[in-house]
């Protein structure tokens, strides 16, 4: 076995052997290796398919498999080792990718195999492959002159180092608060296994009383439930002013959105583009800038009324009710809950009882099983917590279809929200079939004195969402590496195998199987089922603008941003001006944080949340008009859908499923937009 675990590929990683030691040397192997395969891939003739793409797969594939667990841990246990091993091997990936993307000698390769007799006579897979690399070596610089060539390589590397810096300095700045309070009755209106977790983080600390923190199953039931305003307060002034200036000046992401934008900007330019947001959308469905604007802006006209309703019913309740004359930002989650309970007469925090995690994983792998015949068996493997669960995906046949980890509670080291990645994707080769291995990672709070943990609803919901994107990675049938699973699927497409998982959160006969509260173990009452049903849509107008906010400010910043006539936040400003309802003070920093845009993979393309919501709508219609036919529903999904990976246009695999183009109605239905 090799002492080295990131250069072992025969299995299944090593999580629990690697060590920040380990990072170096063997990118530097892997990396002198995919070198040599590029240098022979360069003049190998004559050129083919089994002499060209696979020997130069091989080589990258083993590279990016061990850079992506290196990445994955820094993501999940993150250490200042681990992270300056990670860092200091950052740029020689980078400088990698942008040699490859920029090899003029690869590029004639591509050319030549795409103009031989083999290319011609390629399965759809392999000729989607060979156009996306025609598009992909134009988009990485290869026609560029030597001089711009280097420009490029520098600022992709440069890009790379700071999107990584943005997404530590949030990191750090979450982690660096705690707020140590001394009375109990400070916390009232707090969950009772929010005050316990706070309790248990203190003592872990040596401290009395509790700690509250900015991790997301402490920060959002204070800003929901905390009857202490100042509290509410104290805790969304923290969390709004992370890696600004109003911090720590090291954590201070104000230089790097800038930079980063200006990065981008010269980037695209080198390429002809007119703006990063031209660049970024010539591998996405949409066609262009103003189609995405214009889509927004026509979701926001119909959405607008009703979040201006949604507001004004929460003003007149805190008034009249609570006796908030003014409605602060740190009271808005405060009001909706009470209105809501108000309203329906029933509280996130009930619901909460019921979704106990043993009761909402059975729930979730039975979906799995109805729509595609797919058993979820219990695993093992090395993990890289103890927390980590490790699971098998079968077929009818008992044949292994593919494996997942699930990640699912918040801890300190571990980056904030919930993803889905690829640790190995799907491959055939000469050996036979590799099988695909995804994480599913999430940020809920863990179970105390015995029980199991409880989810809220909305956890249960992205819990759905992120299996979505696993599905979409663990069903394809694609045997080339380029456009299996999700690679080679348009980025505004992404999001609807993942959405569309969502709608089977909100059907009785699946709720109804996947509660038991965690004290008496019944199941959730149908009452109460009722009562969130009817109150699905509470706020959907507010929630929907605010997205629209993200997708727009995101857009304009990428496409008509003019550093020398308006700042980013003023920019954030005139776009809230024009679709929002809800202001936030002046001091707060939300770009200093939108990772999303500054550190993943949304920038100029946030806005495909709203865009893949109009497909996972209409997808999930589907389901609702032939209802006694689940299976039959589920298997054509899978066949045209998820099974397709990147090998076939997202837009023909809607119509294919669909029989038509996609339409917004579903979407405004679901969402209680209609009049």
């Amino acid at each position: 076995m090799n002492t080295n675990p990131l250069l072992d590929f025969s299995g299944l990683p090593r999580f629990d052997e690697i060590h920040p030691e380990h990072v170096t040397p063997a990118i530097d192997t892997l990396l002198a290796e995919a070198e040599a395969a590029v240098k022979a891939a360069e003049s190998v003739a004559p050129v083919s398919w089994d002499s060209f793409v696979v020997p130069l797969d091989d080589a990258t594939e083993r590279l990016y498999r061990a850079w992506g667990q290196v990445s994955h841990l820094q993501s999940v246990v993150n250490t200042p080792e681990l992270r300056e091993a990670y860092n200091s091997n950052l740029p020689k990936i980078s400088r990698f990718g942008s040699a490859v993307a920029q090899n003029p000698a690869l590029y004639a390769q591509y050319k030549a195999l795409s103009a031989a007799p083999e290319a011609a006579a390629a399965d759809p897979a392999r000729a989607k492959v060979l156009a996306n690399a025609l598009r992909d070596f134009r988009l990485g610089g290869a026609e560029l002159g030597e001089a711009d060539k280097v420009r490029f390589a520098q600022l992709q590397e440069e890009l790379s180092g700071l999107q990584a810096k943005f997404s530590q300095n949030v990191l750090d700045a979450t982690d660096a608060f705690a707020l140590y309070v001394d009375s109990e009755s400070e916390l009232t209106g707090l969950p009772v296994d929010v005050i316990a977790a706070a309790r248990a983080n203190a003592q872990k600390d040596d401290r009395s009383g509790w700690k509250l923190t900015l991790q997301m199953p402490c920060y959002l039931p204070v800003q929901t439930y905390a009857d202490n305003r100042a509290l509410r307060e104290r805790l969304y002034h923290a969390n709004a002013v992370r890696a600004s200036e109003f911090g720590d000046a090291t954590l201070d992401n104000s230089g790097n959105i800038e930079r980063i934008l200006a990065v981008r900007a010269e980037l695209a330019a080198l390429l002809g583009f007119d703006n990063y947001a031209e660049y970024s959308i010539a591998t996405k469905m949409a066609n262009d800038a103003p189609q995405v604007l214009g889509f927004l802006r026509d979701l926001a006209g119909r959405a607008k009324p009703y979040a201006q309703r949604d507001r004004a019913e929460l003003e007149a309740f805190a008034r009249d009710t609570l006796g908030l004359q003014e409605l602060q930002a740190w009271d808005l989650a405060y009001v909706a809950e009470k209105l809501k309970q108000a309203r329906y007469s029933y509280s996130e925090q009930e619901v909460k009882q019921y979704f106990t995690e043993p009761k909402v994983l059975a729930g979730l792998f039975g979906v799995i099983e109805r729509l595609y015949g797919l058993k979820v068996q219990a695993d093992s493997a090395p993990t890289w917590h103890p927390d980590v669960r490790f699971y098998r995906l079968v077929d009818a046949q008992g044949a292994l279809v593919g494996q997942f980890y699930m990640d699912l509670y918040a801890r300190e080291g571990k980056r904030g929200g919930a993803w889905m990645d690829d640790c190995r994707n799907r491959r055939v080769t000469a050996a036979g079939v590799q099988t695909p291995l995804v994480y599913l990672v999430c940020n809920f709070g863990r179970g105390s004195d015995g029980k199991p943990a409880t989810f809220s609803h909305d956890e249960v919901t992205t819990l759905f969402h992120e299996m979505g994107h696993g599905l979409h990675q663990l069903l394809t049938r694609v045997g080339e590496l380029a456009v299996a699973g999700i690679n080679g699927v348009e980025w505004d497409a992404v999001e609807l195998p993942s959405q569309f998982m969502e709608n089977f959160c909100w059907e009785w006969a699946q709720v109804q199987g996947m509660t038991a509260h965690v004290d008496s173990g019944e199941p959730l009452p149908r009452a109460l089922f009722d009562k969130m049903l009817a109150a699905k849509n509470y706020q959907s107008g507010m929630f929907t603008v605010r997205q629209l906010e993200f997708g727009l400010f995101d857009m304009l910043l990428h496409s008509q941003y003019q550093p020398a006539q308006e700042g980013v936040l003023q920019l954030l400003d005139r776009v809230r001006g024009e679709v929002a309802v809800n202001f936030p003070p002046e001091w707060n920093r939300f770009p200093h944080q939108f990772s999303h845009i500054f550190a993943g993979g949304y920038a100029a393309g946030y806005y495909s949340y709203k865009w893949a919501e109009v497909l996972s709508a209409d997808a999930y219609a589907a389901f609702e008009e032939a209802p006694d036919d689940l299976a039959g529903t589920g298997a054509r999904f899978r066949d045209e859908v998820l099974s397709r990976g990147g090998s076939r246009s997202a837009a023909e695999n809607f119509r294919a499923f669909r029989g038509r183009d996609p339409q917004i109605d579903a979407l405004l239905r679901h969402s209680g937009m209609v009049a």
